[in-house]
């Protein structure tokens, strides 16, 4: 499976930017895909996930109401809407793809994207 996030850029407090991650490959073994970020100098830090076969996801608490992750399964597309943006969200954006879980631990998933630049000023 390969992963590719388009989307991501420079951007003011309160703008909205919407994250896209295409999988291609087999992608009919995936079983959920999660969005992750970095910050320079931070861990890796789960954002959230969903599932393909029921669309049921989740987030955590820092970007409940202000993202929403959706997937399209015809294109085998994820994708993460974010608004409210905030200096804080800055970050490198990376997708992934779990063969078995559906989890906001790194180590669940088996393929990552090279990840998108997100940039909020204040």
């Amino acid at each position: 499976v390969q992963l590719m996030e388009s989307g991501g850029g420079l951007v003011q407090a309160g703008d909205s930017l919407r994250l896209s991650c295409a999988a291609s490959g087999r992608t009919s073994s995936s079983y959920a895909m999660g969005w992750f970020r970095q910050a320079p100098g931070k861990e890796r830090q789960f954002v959230g996930a969903i599932r393909w076969s029921d669309g049921r996801k989740y987030y955590t608490d820092s970007v409940k109401g202000r993202f929403t992750i959706s997937r399209d399964n015809a294109k085998n597309t994820v994708y993460l809407q974010m608004n409210s943006l905030k200096p804080e969200d800055t970050a490198v954006y990376y997708c992934a793809a779990s063969n078995y879980k559906y989890s906001d631990y790194d180590r669940a998933y088996d393929y990552w994207g090279q990840g998108t630049q997100v940039t909020v000023s204040s």
